[in-house]
Formats: C-alpha cells, sequence, structure tokens
C-alpha cells in the first residue's frame, strides 16, 4: 500500500475510534445519568417529600392539638365538671368560643360521669358503649398516650368526615373526667394537598389500608383505587404492607411514574407521592445532543492534529534519513542518488559538473586539546558558514568526520576553485566561539570537474588526490586537478 493510501486509512481508523469512543461515552454518560437521577428520584427526593409533607401535616395538626390540650387544662372545665354539670349552657357558650375564636368546624367535650356529649350548640346525646359511631370515645379513655388523632363522622353531622384531636381530661388527682377537643375539615386537609402539589410539582394523596384514595386534591384525576391503576397491580401489595416503599411502573401512556408511600400513623393512612418522569430530562437528553457535537468537533480537530503530526512526523523521519544528525547537511547515503540525479542533468543539458571535498585542518588536535564538544561545535559552525558562501542550487554533504563534499552543478573547475578559495579565505578569518572557547581554524581542498564518461567513485578518488596534495604542501590551500 502507497504512504499515502496508509496514511489516509491510519487517519480515518483514528478519527472512527476516537468518535466512537466519544460516542460510547456520551451514550454511556446520559444512562447513567438517567439511571443515577431516577434512582435519586425513587431513594431519595421522593422520601424526602414524603417526610416534608409529613412534617407539614404534624405541623399543621399540631394547632388543633395545642387547642385541644388548653382545654384539657382549663380550670373552667374541670371545675365546672366538679360542680355536677350544672347549666349546660355554659359549657356550650364556652365550646362555641373554641370554635370561633380558633376557627374550628367543631368543639366538644364528653364527661366520663354522665356521658353527656356537649356540644357549641348544646347536649347532642349521651355516648353507649354498645354505639358503634361512639366507639372512639371508649377507645380515648383507654389511651396511653393523652390524646389521639382519628378520621371519624362527625356525631353532629354524620354526613362529614372530619379529623378528630381527642384530649383526655383529668382532675387533680389523675383520675379521667372526661375527653375534649376540636375537629378539622377534611376539606381544608386537601387544600392543603394541593398547596403541596403547587410547591413540590408532584401528585400528592392518601390511601387506606385496602388501598382506596381516601383524601386527595381538586387536581386528582386517577383512579380511586390503587389496585385499578395501569401498572400497579403487582406492586399494590409491596406498597400496602410496608412501612414505605418507593416503586417505579409504566402508565398506559408508557411514561414512567415513581412512587412513594409511606404509612401515617395518627390516620392509619399512607401518604403517597407520585412523579411523572424524571426532571431536568430534557437537559438530559440537551446534553447528550451537545456532548455528540462536541464528540465531531473533537473528532474533525484530532483529525487535523493528527494529519498535521503525521506529516510533520513524517518530514522529520525523512530529514533523519536524508541528513547529517549533528550539522544538518545532507547524509552521505543519499548523496549518491543526488550525484546521480545531477550528472544525468549534467550530461543531457551538455553542462559542466564540478566537486569540492573540503577537510578541516589538524581537527583531531582540536578534539584532543579541546574536547569533542568545542570539535561538534566547529562542525556544525563550519557546516553553517559554507551554506551561506555556496550557492543556493549547489549541495553541501558531510562526508565522514571533518570531511565536505560540495557538488556544484552548471560549474566548471575554475569556478568550482574560485569557490572553494573564497570559502577558504572566509574561514580562515572566522571565530569559531564556544561557551568558553574562541577558536580559528583552517581548512584544505581538492576541486575536480567531472570528466565524460568518469563515474562517481573516479571523480571522488580525483578529488582526494587534489585534497591529500593540499595537505602535503602545507594546508590551507586548494588544489584542483
Amino acid at each position: 500500500m502507497p504512504i499515502q493510501r496508509r496514511k489516509r486509512f491510519f487517519l480515518i481508523v483514528i478519527s472512527l475510534l476516537v468518535l466512537s469512543g466519544f460516542v460510547i461515552t456520551s451514550l454511556i454518560g446520559y444512562y447513567v445519568a438517567k439511571d443515577s437521577i431516577s434512582s435519586q428520584l425513587r431513594e431519595e427526593m421522593l422520601p424526602l417529600t414524603s417526610d416534608n409533607i409529613y412534617s407539614e401535616i404534624q405541623r399543621d395538626l399540631l394547632t388543633p392539638l395545642l387547642i385541644s390540650s388548653l382545654m384539657a387544662n382549663d380550670t373552667f372545665l374541670r371545675e365546672w365538671v366538679e360542680q355536677g354539670e350544672q347549666d349546660a349552657e355554659r359549657i356550650s357558650n364556652y365550646l362555641e368560643q373554641i370554635q370561633r375564636k380558633y376557627n374550628t368546624i367543631t368543639a366538644f367535650f364528653v364527661s366520663d360521669k354522665t356521658m353527656n356529649y356537649y356540644h357549641p350548640s348544646g347536649i347532642l346525646k349521651q355516648l353507649d358503649e354498645g354505639d358503634a359511631a361512639d366507639r372512639w370515645y371508649f377507645r380515648s379513655r383507654a389511651l396511653r398516650d393523652d390524646y389521639e388523632i382519628n378520621i371519624d363522622l362527625d356525631t353532629a353531622d354524620r354526613s362529614r368526615l372530619s379529623i378528630f384531636v381527642n384530649y383526655q381530661v383529668k382532675d387533680e388527682r389523675g383520675r379521667l373526667i372526661g375527653v375534649t377537643g376540636v375537629g378539622l375539615s377534611m376539606e381544608a386537609v386537601g387544600q392543603l394537598i394541593e398547596s403541596y402539589q403547587r410547591r413540590y410539582g408532584r401528585q400528592i394523596y392518601f390511601v387506606d389500608r385496602q388501598g382506596e384514595v381516601t383524601l386527595h386534591g381538586e387536581s386528582f384525576d386517577e383512579q380511586l383505587h390503587l389496585q385499578n391503576r395501569e401498572g400497579l397491580q403487582k406492586l399494590f401489595t409491596r406498597i400496602l404492607t410496608s412501612p414505605s416503599a418507593s416503586v417505579e411502573f409504566q402508565a398506559e401512556d408508557g411514561r414512567t411514574i415513581y412512587l412513594n408511600s409511606r404509612l401515617v400513623p395518627e390516620f392509619d393512612w399512607y401518604l403517597v407521592v407520585e412523579q411523572v418522569g424524571y426532571p431536568d430530562s430534557q437537559k438530559v437528553e440537551s446534553a447528550l445532543i451537545f456532548n455528540l457535537l462536541l464528540s465531531l468537533v473533537i473528532c474533525v480537530v484530532v483529525l487535523l492534529i493528527a494529519h498535521f503530526t503525521l506529516r510533520g512526523h513524517q518530514r522529520r523521519l525523512e530529514d533523519m534519513a536524508t541528513r547529517d544528525k549533528l550539522t544538518g547537511v545532507i547524509s552521505r547515503q543519499v548523496f549518491e542518488e543526488v550525484y546521480e540525479r545531477a550528472a544525468k542533468d549534467a550530461q543531457r543539458r551538455e553542462q559542466p559538473l564540478s566537486l569540492i571535498l573540503l577537510d578541516i585542518d589538524h581537527f583531531k588536535k582540536i578534539n584532543d586539546d579541546f574536547g569533542h564538544h568545542l570539535g561538534d561545535e566547529v562542525l556544525v559552525g563550519f557546516a553553517n558558514l559554507t551554506q551561506r558562501h555556496i550557492r543556493r542550487e549547489d549541495v553541501l554533504c558531510r562526508w565522514g568526520g571533518e570531511e565536505f563534499l560540495v557538488l556544484l552543478e552548471n560549474c566548471d573547475i575554475e569556478r568550482a576553485t574560485e569557490i572553494a578559495n573564497q570559502l577558504r579565505e572566509q574561514v580562515k578569518h572566522h571565530a569559531f566561539h564556544s561557551s568558553q572557547q574562541s577558536l580559528q581554524i583552517t581548512i584544505s581542498a581538492g576541486v575536480a570537474q567531472l570528466q565524460p564518461g568518469e563515474s562517481m567513485s573516479m571523480l571522488l578518488r580525483r578529488c582526494d588526490k587534489a585534497l591529500y596534495q593540499a595537505k602535503n604542501e602545507g594546508r590551507d590551500r586548494v588544489i584542483s586537478i
């Protein structure tokens, strides 16, 4: 496979790998984020909402509880009972004041002695232990705690379901003398639920132990029994047999619904909080699209970087293969190709071709006296100086050690000798500097012009012979053959 095709193939493979990696990473991140949000919603956010609502319900029930506590500890109520419950109008007026002052739907007192049920409107009835409607009182008498909160039909209006706070009234010796308290409207609690839904952005309602929806806001539009809801049939028992549960299910329209339930002991009902889908889904999907677009951009950038990097790397490899590592001029390994091409061009165009073989005089002594580091700096400096004083089309090659070759196209021996002498003079008067030394050197040169039918090795032998003659005649000179 040609180098360019291999390069294109490599770049395409790199791009596909990078793009695939980004796409796979983005998709994994997307689904991990969805699972994380779902898990957080199911295990943290909805239970936290349930806890907050439960706390607020308890707070909202605290006011009637305090009212009932004040009534149970009111000396008026105790003294009135101890005085034989005379003048029922007095207790009715008292209860009416409580009802009006605290805006409750009812206030009551039941005497444990007479079993009279006192109401703002008067004595409603005498309680009977055998009457199912009166069992709440006999249960309240036996409480370990001073009070209970229960949901029951109002004795004053049997069509109205209310929330009652039943508080025990005791005399100074701690004996039970009756039960007092106030009632809250279920509609008022329903309005509280509606306010919770607006605040938390979730559907909130109560169900009893059988799964029947007992209390909900005005916007509730689901089935009134959990077992009738699509997707909840298999989870029905789990919800109603655990103090708290977090589940998710698919609705009829395909939406995922997250549900959290917790038992409210005061009502013996389950508080249910529902979330349709997961929050910020739009943000997660937008993040996925952004990541995919970013992946594409990064892939293009990587492709461009890889292209230019490979091109630069390839150029460096070519330079390393064709140029001398120390001086940067072309190496001996490629000089033969350069020479063969130049010789063919000279023959075809009938132009002269000359060669200069340069050698630094006493270079071994420089290394011995000043160290190889300075010797290397002299070689680099000499190569740079030579490049500046030969023609742009001429080729400089490091032939070996301190020897350099200059190939001069379209240049006869007279002109080549002149160039060699100019270079010799420049070197002679040039100071080569290192960090601690300053040194001047001389060079010797052998020059020869290519003859018809002459090979490269023959031309080089003549240059070498001329250089040897220049050395023998005292160095710092140019000899041409």
